[in-house]
């Protein structure tokens, strides 16, 4: 009897020492992550605290810290009875420019991306494979996504314009085209420069995490399908693809994000075209632009709160674990 009660008592200081144990990290962790907690709040939520709040008055550029109404969610909708019975509706969820916004910025977001994981995986798998000279091409593939976004925004507007932009003249040098294009400003190709100009920068990117995925899997699982003869094709999609899927939501996660906040791109590319017109260039244009620094910030807020939204339900559809991933 004295043994068994030695031993429960044994089980109990295990299991005590072990929630001290797992109390004692969790407050180490906490006094670690405390300074870029503190960090977070002052850059990011002390500004969306005042862009919030900021949405829900008429505040402008010369008054916003002094002459600010609270109008509630008039900025959002609100509606007028006139005389004649009829309710004019106004407010940003009944303009018709913020829904154009929101089209393309979802459309731009799911082209873009989706052909950016395509070519990532491609490029990804060609350069997990061995062959000679895979390091200088591995450091080569990463170039365009390290110039900045208005640079080769800018080197693009030049090789697409219409009169000396070297993409028309290839076109027209092959007999594709007849005349060159002004692909930036035509309504029909406008959306398509802005895609085709997002993919080549931003490939790398997803190429880079996908590979990263990639490295991860043991080579001992190739070898045994290459000795059993299981087609390549097959072994991609029963092995590499279930393998790498947590490091290819986590690479589709940033890149939605980045995609949903696209600005320098679409504003340095084409300015005042509505059919690239995206949340954040709308958002922009009205809070400087237009001096209508509520009507801005309630614009930014649904963007916010539009990103986190698909953020939620990307995460719970895809049921990945971001802590245990494979990055």
């Amino acid at each position: 009897m004295s043994t068994q009660t030695a031993a429960q008592d044994g089980a109990v200081d295990a299991k005590r020492f072990r929630s001290e144990l797992q109390a004692t990290r969790l407050r180490s962790a906490g006094i670690f992550l405390l300074p870029m907690i503190i960090a977070l709040v002052v850059v990011a939520g002390w500004p969306l605290a005042r862009s919030i709040y900021f949405g829900f008055t008429n505040a402008t550029l010369n008054d916003m810290y002094t002459g600010a109404q609270w109008i509630g969610l008039d900025n959002y909708l609100s509606w007028l009875v006139l005389p004649s019975g009829k309710i004019y509706f106004s407010g940003i969820l009944a303009d018709p420019q913020w829904w154009n916004a929101v089209w393309n910025t979802l459309r731009f977001a799911l082209v873009s991306v989706s052909l950016e994981t395509i070519f990532g995986m491609l490029i990804a798998l060609l350069l997990n494979s061995k062959f000679k000279g895979r390091g200088l091409v591995r450091a080569a593939i990463l170039v365009p996504w390290a110039i900045p976004t208005i640079v080769s925004a800018k080197m693009w507007a030049w090789m697409l314009n219409d009169q000396f932009g070297i993409i028309n003249k290839m076109l027209v040098d092959l007999g594709i085209l007849q005349q060159g294009i002004a692909w930036t400003v035509n309504p029909d190709t406008v959306m398509a420069s802005i895609v085709m100009v997002d993919v080549w920068k931003t490939t790398p990117f997803m190429t880079l995490l996908i590979l990263a995925g990639l490295q991860m899997i043991p080579t001992d699982i190739y070898e045994a399908t290459r000795i059993d003869g299981v087609n390549p094709f097959k072994v991609f999609w029963r092995i590499t693809l279930p393998l790498v899927r947590p490091a290819l939501m986590v690479a589709v996660i940033f890149r939605l994000l980045d995609a949903m906040r696209i600005f320098d791109l679409v504003y340095v590319l084409t300015p005042n075209m509505q059919q690239t017109q995206t949340m954040s260039v709308l958002a922009q244009q009205n809070l400087f632009a237009f001096n209508n620094f509520g009507y801005g910030s309630a614009e930014s807020t649904l963007l916010f709160l539009i990103i986190a939204l698909m953020t939620i339900l990307y995460i719970r559809l895809g049921r990945v674990n971001l802590g245990g991933s494979a990055l």
